[in-house]
């Protein structure tokens, strides 16, 4: 566990309505409701406290024979969507001309209050685009950053933001960032003084271009609990919860950590099937192996909340299976339960006033 002190769990229960993007992913709709199916066991609802209602949005001619099939059709709302946004579809496009898209129907439902939040494995551009026109960005907050968690050690986990909506930021973006970070981290890590640190190419103030000088100058002055510049070999490591970055970056940062995992799978797998021998040690390592596995499979954290948003929008991997759809629910569940967009504005509010 990160050294961070833990805080209470809240005691107060909250229903929880949860919509997901019936044609996002490649391997939607079925996989998105293969993971509707899984989230409907009653395991998957105890982990929250209060109720777990489900929905889907999308053509109803597609989705309902599929609902039917599953026998999941009374326990999943199905909200009608005539449009599809398509992977190639620029945001622009898909803002303006399909209106009646099920990622635009969809964000227009946690809008109106509908739904608590919208998950979904498309588009990623369009669904920032949309979800910052419909939603409109929290008092305080100028962009929405995509916020990506990720391994670390001893069981630990790092929060790393923006990861890819952002490719130019200033310095007042980052510090709000910062803020948007640590109160995630709080309130889903439990962690009452998350350490927030700026990704840099070096540890030593001088380093690093002006936006990130003034950054590090202007996080020094927050009440965050801010650690200084973070290298890219910290991002895994026990000394920082939070770190920040422009999308650019971030993005980089992000796809070259998801190829170095299916690197070292893929050289391991073909080294522990190279011999007998080999294959006799694989064998007895199997547990050990099953967990390296487990602790370096993206999918186990899957789901990139949209943080800056008035409302819950959470963007899952487009390649998304549906054990990896059901991690993005999760993320969606707890940003609800721990009414994540009210604790963003108050810490804001908290650091204009102080």
């Amino acid at each position: 566990m990160k050294s961070s002190t833990g805080i209470n769990q809240q005691d107060d229960q909250r229903d929880i309505r949860i919509l997901v993007d019936g044609h996002g992913g490649d391997a939607a709709p079925a996989m998105v409701l293969d993971a509707l199916e899984i989230a409907l066991s009653p395991s998957f609802a105890a982990r929250f406290q209060g109720s777990l209602t489900l929905g889907v949005v999308g053509q109803e001619e597609v989705l309902r024979p599929l609902l039917q099939q599953r026998g999941i059709e009374d326990s999943v709302s199905l909200i009608p969507a005539t449009d599809v946004v398509g992977m190639c579809d620029s945001p622009s496009h898909a803002l303006r001309r399909k209106k009646d898209s099920s990622i635009h129907v969809g964000a227009r439902m946690v809008r109106d209050g509908y739904w608590d939040a919208l998950v979904s494995a498309g588009n990623t551009g369009a669904l920032m685009a949309i979800s910052k026109v419909l939603l409109k960005t929290l008092p305080g907050i100028d962009r929405p950053a995509i916020a990506s968690m990720i391994p670390a050690v001893n069981n630990g986990r790092t929060l790393m933001l923006d990861a890819g909506a952002n490719s130019e930021c200033t310095s007042d973006h980052l510090v709000q960032f910062a803020i948007m970070g640590s109160c995630y981290m709080q309130a889903t890590e439990r962690l009452e003084h998350p350490r927030v640190g700026l990704l840099n190419i070096g540890s030593e103030d001088i380093k690093g271009t002006d936006v990130i000088k003034m950054t590090s100058v202007k996080l020094a002055e927050t009440s965050l609990n801010y650690i200084g510049n973070v290298e890219g070999t910290d991002l895994f490591g026990n000394d920082v919860d939070v770190v920040v970055c422009d999308g650019f970056v971030g993005n980089v940062a992000l796809k070259t950590m998801e190829g170095t995992a299916r690197f070292l799978a893929d050289s391991m797998r073909s080294e522990l099937t190279s011999g007998v021998v080999a294959k006799a040690g694989a064998l007895m390592a199997r547990s050990a192996l099953k967990r390296f596995k487990d602790k370096v499979n993206p999918g186990k954290y899957n789901g990139a909340p949209l943080l800056g948003l008035n409302g819950i929008v959470v963007k899952s991997h487009g390649g998304a299976d549906a054990e990896s759809f059901v991690s993005a629910l999760t993320v969606a569940c707890h940003e609800v339960s721990e009414n994540l967009t009210d604790r963003i504005t108050e810490s804001i509010q908290e650091m204009v006033e102080s």
